[in-house]
């Protein structure tokens, strides 16, 4: 088990904000930071901070994928026509174990990363055990036949605190979902505003 899953809470807090929309998350009770001196004042945020923290917030409600992979996909969202923070969340949302956790799944996309790792999942009738995997639009997600009554997948799909998005097809009764498009930024789901154009000023400084 990844030990980031451990600090989820503890991003949450340095954040902020409930930046899952999970209802146990600790800024639904406190709101300010983590440690001794969560609670001091907080003084005007420079360019850079700013930046930074939109990247930190980004680049966490993926699992808190590593700093390695998220460079990788801001290399390929400026090399792609059209606008950079577009496609970078379009970049984002088509890896595996974020599909998963949008069609619900998974109940996080901790635990979707994990679905996936443990051999899960099937994408166009092949066995994927890899959560970065990007998936293209077109493609069927499925879930193996022997992992159909996993308890942690039974109760994410009766989950009611969010709803499968636009641009993905899911069938609970077959635990099988289609990717059908890359979505714009208004278009998934964040329970707080992402600012990835602040994450691509951020790399190109």
């Amino acid at each position: 088990m990844s030990k980031r899953i451990a600090a989820k809470h503890k991003l949450d807090r340095r954040m902020g904000q409930n930046i899952w929309g999970r209802p146990k998350s600790p800024v639904n009770k406190r709101e300010y930071g983590p440690g001794q001196h969560g609670q001091r004042r907080k003084g005007k945020m420079s360019d850079f901070g700013t930046q930074l923290r939109a990247k930190q917030k980004l680049k966490g409600y993926y699992a808190n994928i590593t700093e390695k992979q998220f460079r990788r996909y801001y290399a390929e969202a400026i090399r792609l026509k059209g606008d950079s923070g577009e496609n970078l969340v379009g970049l984002l949302e088509r890896r595996l174990d974020a599909v998963i956790y949008r069609a619900k799944f998974a109940p996080t996309p901790f635990a979707a990363r994990q679905f996936v790792n443990h051999g899960h999942v099937k994408v166009n009738g092949r066995r994927v055990n890899i959560a970065s995997f990007l998936v293209k639009p077109g493609d069927v997600i499925e879930v193996k036949d022997s992992s159909k009554q996993l308890l942690v997948l039974l109760e994410s799909v009766g989950l009611a605190e969010r709803d499968v998005p636009d641009y993905i097809e899911a069938d609970h009764s077959k635990m099988v979902a289609k990717y059908t498009r890359v979505p714009s930024i208004s278009e998934v789901p964040y329970p707080v505003q992402m600012e990835p154009n602040l994450v691509i000023e951020f790399y190109s400084r």
